[in-house]
């Protein structure tokens, strides 16, 4: 049985509210109406999970509420706590969370909200996500466990990424994915969905980046015929595409300012009304965020809201870029060349032992989706069974005995950021300075494109 919820709010009309939700929901309660009376009743017993308001009185615009989280924090570290806080008062909820606060609802809340966020913070305590002390497994333990099957290698980083990502997986966590574009991101977010007890429901991507903020509302929110213009019947968003299931929100980190309180608030809220609409839907949605941006940083800079962050990243999963995962490159490369030649009918293909050491060696600024690329190409452009350095290193030409004369500097001759250079020059050439099919050659983002062009000096 669950050890009991501490609620801690000076509003005993709260408090009887509360526990009478929380009852119902099947839960025990104990409450205190005083940071004192909360640390005795902490010291006494078990608790599961704390309750906690923010204000006590209103002179302490909330600094004794977290005196108390950081005293609850100092003596129960493991212990979650909840934070209960008005809207207007979310950066109070912000220092919280920065404090160890587990979580932050804001008032009022609705039902739901509130019990979801319980089952969340308890599931995450019972799955012993934040443990760092724990010994890591094998990949061979995790694949008993999860089912991993689309993400190859075995890194310590990335077996490491994968542990957490199976133990939230049971949960309902918001999960935050960080790491360099082309790491697979994408596929991690899948293995979250497909391992968790929502895995029968939809799986909804969003490319973030690529809705225009004057389709924000109705791509995310859908929209009710008569709405605008062409709105001639009711439409589905995304949130409500994704009911009971997984929204996957791509590279969150481009969000629009203007969009990203509207994402707060129905993350927050848990509910959302449709463009042209006033009825509100509740959104029992999973949220998983990836993004290659570097949040913090954008945070300093005022073009991300902090606390949508925190929001986001109730659990951060962070993914190594290939160039940090070498060992890991033979195992991509036979994958990769194995699936790419049953699909082009060329099966049996081997890559020689300089080739494949030129491979390691590479700084690979594109990863994994630049790593099958290459590969792709070797594959559909080779005449041999063994694939040799020059399958690898010639330019993208469909024109065979042309790619022979243009061939990029031999490896010895040039450093590897000779090469690199050499080939995005080239590429550049050959599709005639189309900087988004030069990146999709490379496996690079556009953005990830620029900062290459950047580094060598090259005017685009």
């Amino acid at each position: 049985m669950t050890a009991p919820i501490l609620i801690v709010d000076d509003d005993t009309s709260v408090i009887t509210s509360l526990a009478l939700l929380l009852k119902q929901a099947g839960y025990t309660t104990q409450s205190a109406t005083t940071p004192a009376q909360a640390m005795e009743l902490l010291n006494d017993g078990p608790i599961g999970v704390v309750l906690q308001d923010m204000n006590f009185s209103r002179q302490t615009s909330g600094e004794e509420g977290i005196a108390l989280l950081r005293q609850i924090k100092s003596t129960r570290p493991d212990l979650p706590v909840i934070l209960m806080t008005g809207w207007g008062s979310i950066s109070l909820a912000v220092q919280g969370v920065k404090a160890g606060a587990s979580d932050f609802i804001t008032k009022p809340w609705t039902n739901e909200q509130l019990l979801q966020s319980v089952r969340t913070v308890l599931g995450l305590a019972e799955a012993d996500v934040r443990n760092t002390t724990r010994k890591t497994p094998t990949r061979e333990e995790l694949d008993t466990q999860y089912d991993f099957s689309n993400i190859i290698g075995n890194d310590p980083h990335l077996i490491t990424a994968l542990e957490i990502a199976g133990r939230v997986s049971a949960t309902d966590a918001s999960v935050l994915i960080t790491g360099e574009s082309g790491t697979g991101k994408e596929l991690v977010a899948e293995a979250i969905h497909r391992n968790s007890r929502r895995s029968e429901k939809p799986f909804v991507k969003v490319n973030i980046g690529g809705i225009s903020t004057s389709l924000f509302d109705s791509e995310m929110f859908g929209h009710v015929r008569g709405a605008f213009t062409d709105a001639r019947q009711d439409r589905k968003g995304r949130f409500e595409a994704a009911e009971f299931g997984t929204i996957f929100l791509d590279e969150i980190g481009d969000l629009d300012p203007s969009c990203q309180v509207k994402m707060l608030r129905v993350l927050q809220d848990r509910a959302f009304e449709p463009l042209g609409s006033n009825q509100t839907r509740v959104a029992d949605v999973r949220v998983v965020s990836a993004t290659n941006t570097d949040l913090p940083e954008a945070i300093s800079a005022g073009t991300f809201r902090e606390d949508l962050f925190y929001r986001l990243n109730l659990i951060t999963i962070h993914l190594p870029p290939l160039r940090e995962r070498r060992g890991d490159i033979s195992l991509l490369a036979n994958f990769f060349l194995n699936r790419i030649g049953d699909v082009h009918g060329k099966a049996r293909l081997a890559i020689s032992d300089d080739a494949m050491a030129w491979l390691k060696g590479l700084q690979w600024h594109g990863n994994i989706r630049q790593f099958r690329h290459l590969i792709e190409r070797a594959v559909l452009m080779s005449r041999n069974e063994t694939l040799g350095i020059d399958d690898f290193s010639a330019p993208m030409s469909m024109d065979r005995e042309a790619a022979a004369t243009e061939a990029l500097p031999p490896v010895g001759a040039a450093t590897l950021d000779e090469i690199e250079r050499a080939m995005i020059l080239k590429s550049l050439d050959h599709f005639h300075g189309n900087v988004s099919k030069v990146a999709e050659a490379l496996g690079l983002s556009r953005a990830a494109l620029y900062r290459r062009f950047e580094k060598f000096g090259i005017k685009s």
